[in-house]
């Protein structure tokens, strides 16, 4: 092997591990290197330099002893491939492909893993390897985000926890680079905002709202679907609100909504809910057309929300109350106020009430 991931090598000899083990400081050695530094009266941690306790514990770390292993068959099956026949600079440039195999990543055989239960995900969180995760997903690394979207499904306290490791800023980066990575980052960050002390602290990072905003604006249907599902969970949080407002996430919740998103939708109900929303929606242009048409031909929920808001915007603006009984908004109110749905029925009512007063 000439390119082990640094991951596998040992900080004291640079080489390899086949015995790993995690000091209290999170860090991971080869356990004959590290008892060798603590047995010649070192009582720091080689990496951090920080004081250790007393005789340490000397955790094995069985994730990465199993990554190395897989990596290690990984490189011995590439390198034992059989040669073509004629030996020459052909042979030499199909062996050229199977080199990956000497710096393959062990972000695979994490999501393998966490993927694989309760159990595993304990084991990725408790040695240490979900910051392995954390670097491959700031890189854009799709399986890493992905990953990391398996591990925040352990609870509530690991989302806490990853949060605290810095998961924010590895996946914000993750959207902001688009592509494949971007959707699987933006449901993470959706899982981990089910916490409402995450919400604030998400909410708070100065990239993650604008890179889901920029989602929003520039990725394909899954990624926008993602990007609009993560500030759904965000926006149940106030303050929130303002700043998705601020970073632009109106106008393209309004496009997403256009274009038949009822996610979008509830988007714009939560937003429209603070004085900044309303009055950003109102300068939209086309979003009483918008909600009118989502109005008439959306799903129940998406009904109920895009009358909700349009009350809203048409009480904040007059211009807008006659734009949308142009648009026959009368009509569609009477169709509407005696649904079986009594949210959509009485959201209906309210509308009609705001619109007498234009």
């Amino acid at each position: 092997m000439e390119a082990w991931p640094d991951d596998f090598l040992c900080p004291i000899t640079l080489e390899v591990m086949t015995d790993p083990v995690i000091l209290p400081s999170g860090h991971t050695f080869e356990r004959r290197s590290i008892q060798q530094w603590l047995d010649g009266g070192h009582l720091t941690c080689p990496v951090t330099n920080l004081p250790l306790p007393p005789c340490p514990p000397l955790i094995p770390n069985h994730a990465l002893r199993r990554l190395i292993a897989a990596v290690s068959l990984s490189a011995a099956a590439a390198a034992a491939a059989p040669v073509p026949a004629d030996g020459g600079a052909h042979a030499r440039q199909e062996a050229v492909p199977a080199a990956p195999a000497r710096s393959a990543s062990p972000v695979s055989a994490l999501l393998r893993l966490a993927k694989s239960g309760a159990a595993g995900r304990r084991e990725v969180l408790e040695s240490g390897n979900a910051a392995v995760l954390l670097r491959h997903a700031e890189a854009g690394d799709e399986a890493a985000a992905r990953a990391l979207l398996h591990l925040s499904l352990d609870g509530d306290d690991t989302r806490v926890g990853l949060v605290a490791d810095g998961a924010v800023d590895a996946l914000s980066a993750a959207v902001s680079h688009g592509g494949a990575a971007a959707a699987s980052a933006a449901t993470a960050l959706t899982s981990l905002a089910t916490v409402d002390v995450n919400k604030c602290t998400i909410g708070a990072h100065p990239s993650a709202i604008p890179a889901l905003t920029g989602l929003l604006r520039r990725g394909g249907p899954r990624e926008r679907r993602e990007a609009a599902t993560a500030l759904f969970e965000l926006c149940k949080l106030p303050e929130n609100r303002r700043r998705a407002v601020r970073e632009g996430a109106a106008p393209a919740l309004a496009d997403f909504a256009a274009d038949g998103s009822a996610r979008a939708v509830e988007v714009l109900g939560l937003l429209a809910r603070c004085r900044e929303g309303r009055q950003e929606l109102c300068r939209i242009p086309g979003v009483v057309s918008v909600l009118t048409g989502v109005a008439k031909s959306g799903n129940a929920r998406a009904i109920e929300q895009a009358l909700l808001v349009l009350n809203w915007i048409c009480a904040e603006s007059n211009e807008l109350a006659l734009k949308a009984i142009k648009l026959q908004a009368f009509d569609l109110c009477e169709a509407l106020v005696n649904d079986d749905n009594c949210k959509i029925a009485k959201n209906a009512v309210e509308l009609v009430r705001t619109l007498e007063k234009a």
